[in-house]
């Protein structure tokens, strides 16, 4: 069976039965007459073709996918030219979606997850616009002269894991210039290192390819492969950059997470393992992975190398192994190992170049110094429990910044300890450190030249500060920016999760909340307390009670959502307890705590909320 990569263009007509309810002979001709002038000659000029018609619709297949963006583009053009005006009943307006991934070759058509995928990208298109899916986007976003504007992750029938959605952005754009019809047969996708394909041949046969089932199976079939990635050992005799071996591991998490064919675990659940001996296939079985990603990072004075491995964590087996060599005393010693990793496990992806993967991580740390500086933040902020905790993480960071003012990295990781600061009501001064949260956040926004790993934390944290400053509808926005940076990052989405529920989109975040589990099944914690807020919201309480006692926070915070429900069903003295038990756990918190740190766009919510807190006790300052 032969598969290969191609960008797919799917377009049907809008209201295509109404219109030939109300005028069947001249709504096929118009249909006719739109594609052999307009249609079929922009898909030939731009080297593509097509192979299947649907009456109101086509797929057409490209070998390039800025060829397939800009013949969307000029086919929507021409549709408006046309259209312009005739009346609404004689109009024809397409609805188009392009997509890039592997297909399966049978003949003169094509089948798989690739052309499902841009089938159901022409179905979230209104009509008159053009849906592209995330990797689309970023492979094309700087070549052509038009943008696109994020519509998200969407979840869409009979594919597994939601699709990050771009809008092209038509307005203002002038037609791309037409091409000439060329008779040449379609470019060939070039080929990544023979290492890759070393790795490649060993997915095969391990099962890999098992992705896209045969035109016959149901689409609701497909698997998408999930990987663990285990922190990496530190076997350097100097243990005074003691986190290189997390940073190698997380890096390569972030990375992964950018493809949507390959399911991630988070930090989360694959870290519990750290310095545990472990059975690769126990790991497979708790959390739910084909395959394990382990290895070691040893530095000695300016030599670098890291070892990796991969493991089928069904059987045990190894698939592939190798080790990286490097002489340098900076960061890119084991960015390029890490880049190699990833270019192996991903496999045979010619759309991805090279300086995507560079640009992915690298580009932030000058040297090794400045990068555990992040590093170590990082691990104290993941770890924080306490206001003790959370003041050590910014003083690693200002310790960092007094050295690499400039660094995007460490200011990320000094807005990320403020912002946890404030929201756990750790903080002496919560309005400060949200002010402090949004500074550097903004500082870090406002560079052009940012990795996408920089750009996901900053618009991530970004969204809450503008929550927290009122602006609900921008801070909905930059979520969305933030799950295009990293569409599979289960904590990601579960964090803001939160932030659409206060926001008043409960459904959404609800939603959000389902979506990170699969990601991140070791943080039943934080998504339990999400479902409680979303039953709270809902007026669910006894619900949201038993939600919140699953979740099992050792915090202040959960015995205060549980106090809530407990007094809107009157049982007044349980709640009483609760707060006692949140006092007990975090003697900061006041009903002024509170408000400051619950970001609603109906400020009601919060005064009920304040309200029933103080009946349960809580002290308001």
């Amino acid at each position: 069976m032969e598969r290969k990569l191609a960008a797919i263009l799917a377009a049907d007509v809008a209201g295509y039965s109404r219109l030939m309810e109300l005028d069947e002979a001249g709504t096929f001709e118009r249909l006719k007459a739109r594609r052999t002038e307009l249609v079929e000659p922009a898909i030939a000029a731009h080297r593509g073709s097509i192979f299947k018609l649907m009456g109101d619709g086509l797929l057409a297949e490209f070998g390039s996918v800025v060829d397939a963006v800009e013949c969307a583009v000029e086919i929507q053009r021409g549709m408006a030219e046309r259209n312009a005006g005739l009346p609404e009943d004689h109009r024809i307006e397409v609805r188009i979606g392009v997509n890039l991934g592997e297909v399966i070759v049978e003949g003169t058509d094509r089948h798989g997850e690739g052309v499902n995928i841009a089938a159901r990208l022409e179905q979230l298109a209104e009509p008159g616009a053009i849906c592209v899916s995330g990797k689309v986007a970023n492979e094309v976003e700087k070549k052509l002269a038009f943008g696109f504007e994020s519509m998200g992750a969407q979840k869409v029938k009979n594919i597994v894991e939601p699709i990050p959605v771009y809008r092209v952005k038509l307005d203002g754009v002038g037609a791309p210039p037409r091409r000439k019809a060329t008779n040449s047969a379609l470019p060939a996708w070039p080929r990544l290192a023979a290492a890759a394909m070393v790795l490649l041949a060993g997915l095969v046969a391990a099962g890999w390819y098992g992705l896209v089932r045969s035109p016959s199976r149901a689409v609701a079939e497909v698997h998408f492969p999930a990987i663990a990635v285990l922190p990496f050992d530190d076997l350097s005799p100097d243990k005074s950059l003691g986190n290189l071996g997390d940073g190698v591991s997380e890096d390569i998490i972030s990375m992964l997470s950018r493809f949507t064919d390959l399911s991630v675990t988070s930090r989360n659940s694959s870290f519990v393992y750290k310095g545990k001996p472990v059975d690769i296939r126990q790991v497979g079985h708790d959390l739910s992975v084909d395959y394990a990603l382990e290895g070691s990072v040893r530095k000695e004075a300016d030599q670098t190398r890291v070892t990796a491995q991969l493991v089928n964590a069904k059987t045990g087996d190894h698939v592939w192994a190798e080790h990286y060599d490097r002489v340098g005393n900076d960061p890119s010693a084991q960015n390029e190992a890490t880049e190699k990793i990833v270019r192996a496990i991903t496999g045979d992806l010619g759309v991805i170049k090279k300086a995507q993967y560079h640009d992915a991580w690298a580009k932030d740390p000058a040297n090794l110094t400045e990068y555990d500086y992040y590093l170590r933040t990082h691990d104290l902020i993941n770890t924080a429990t306490s206001k003790e905790s959370t003041d050590r993480a910014a003083r690693t960071a200002e310790e960092g910044l007094a050295k690499y003012p400039d660094s995007n990295l460490i200011k990320m990781q000094l807005a990320w300890a403020h912002f946890t600061a404030a929201w756990n009501a750790y903080s002496d001064d919560i309005p400060a450190d949200l002010r402090k949260t949004g500074e550097l956040t903004r500082s870090v926004l406002a560079n052009d030249d940012l990795s996408p790993q920089v750009k996901k934390l900053a618009h991530w944290l970004f969204a809450f500060v503008l929550a927290s400053e009122g602006e609900f509808e921008r801070a909905l926005h930059e979520a969305d920016t933030a799950v295009a940076f990293g569409p599979y990052d289960g904590i990601m989405y579960a964090t803001l999760a939160q932030m659409l529920m206060t926001a008043g989109q409960v459904k959404k975040g609800m939603e959000w909340n389902e979506l990170a589990h699969p990601q991140d099944p070791g943080g039943l914690g934080l998504q339990n307390y999400n479902r409680g807020l979303g039953f709270r919201l809902s007026g669910k309480y006894e619900d949201s009670i038993a939600a919140f006692k699953q979740a099992g926070y050792p915090d202040g915070v959960t015995p205060l959502e549980v106090a809530i429900a407990l007094v809107r069903l009157g049982r007044i003295d349980e709640a009483k307890g609760e707060v006692k038990l949140a006092l007990k756990n975090n003697p900061k918190f006041t009903g002024a705590a509170w408000a400051a740190t619950y970001f609603y766009s109906d400020p009601s919510i919060l005064d009920r909320d304040v309200a029933d807190l103080a009946k349960a006790g809580l002290p308001e300052k």
